[in-house]
């Protein structure tokens, strides 16, 4: 069984849209929804980055049953742990237990606005772990002293907290954060489907504990209209998560795809209005052992009509397939 959830993608839509497109999103069946959390759009074409910790706490007392998710907030440069610790809990509060924190080590792309740099993976992977760490100590309720190695944390306590604290999901792409998730997260999030990092995240402690994924779809009833808006606006994901990590700019990731063509993009983002492809590109995830995966709908300008189709073809389609409420 596959949940299927929804993605409010903050680099392509305004608050007040977000906001909008949740709430649709709950009335037509997603299982749950999930945000990015950027300070830049990946390319100008976007063009939107609003705050998501706003449109998370909009969203929370507009909808009632959605859970939702930062997919994924990294706590170590623009914000620190001990802050994304008070977020979180606030978030959970408002949304009655729906929220789910999720956190990845980040991309320069959004990290490097605050001036502090972008050290080398090995590092980011140490400040990540003492960030996570933080942030339990500050869900447990107790006040925290700690003069860490990249931290420091003064006498910090959560006056606000809920009865249970947001499950933690942190993000994936080798084996070194496979190892940190197993250990340390409640959940594990990856942008590809790939097995292996599931079972590494199995090895080191994740065995029977949900993964989410997720998945960019370009719906449209003209699949030309859908394949040119992927590639207007997605060509950037085929980079892989080593590139996208590293680039500072919108700009940086226009110069990296200026050779992608449409086709590429077509080749790896279901487009177009078949129920078929899109079942299908779901199905890796699947198989690969993930239990919820989460479309991104490309194009802020098409998530109604997105909606509309998903709750009368696409949802319909996939829990035939996968199962799922």
């Amino acid at each position: 069984m596959v949940q299927i959830g929804y993605t409010m993608m903050t680099e392509q839509a305004g608050p007040r849209e977000l906001v909008g497109h949740v709430v649709r999103a709950e009335e037509v069946g997603f299982d749950f929804s999930v945000t990015s959390d950027h300070y830049f759009p990946w390319l100008r074409s976007m063009g939107h980055s609003p705050y998501a910790w706003s449109v998370l706490g909009a969203a929370a007392q507009a909808t009632s049953r959605i859970p939702l998710m930062t997919y994924v907030t990294c706590p170590t440069f623009r914000y620190h742990p001990a802050v994304v610790a008070q977020k979180a809990a606030t978030t959970q509060l408002l949304a009655e237990g729906r929220f789910r924190l999720g956190l990845g080590s980040g991309e320069n792309l959004n990290e490097h606005v605050v001036g502090g740099g972008w050290p080398a993976v090995d590092v980011r992977h140490e400040m990540f772990e003492e960030a996570v760490e933080i942030i339990r100590a500050l869900f447990e309720g107790r006040h925290v002293n700690r003069h860490g190695t990249h931290f420091d944390v003064e006498s910090a306590k959560l006056w606000d907290l809920p009865d249970s604290p947001p499950p933690i999901g942190i993000a994936v792409s080798g084996e070194r954060s496979c190892e940190l998730a197993g250990r340390l997260g409640d959940l594990v999030i990856a942008t590809e489907p790939k097995a292996d990092l599931l079972d590494s995240f199995d090895r080191h402690g994740g065995t029977g504990k949900p993964r989410v994924g997720q998945l960019p779809v370009s719906y449209d009833p003209d699949r030309e209209t859908a394949v040119r808006r992927a590639h207007e606006l997605f060509r950037w994901f085929g980079n892989g998560w080593k590139v996208n990590s590293e680039l500072p700019h919108p700009d940086s990731f226009e110069a990296a795809t200026q050779f992608v063509r449409p086709d590429d993009v077509a080749a790896s983002i279901p487009c177009g209005d078949d129920p078929d492809a899109f079942v299908e590109a779901v199905r890796p995830y699947a198989e690969a052992g993930f239990t919820e995966v989460a479309l991104v709908q490309i194009g802020g300008e098409s998530q109604h009509a997105f909606l509309d189709w998903s709750e009368k073809t696409l949802l319909p389609a996939l829990r035939e397939a996968f199962g799922g409420s």
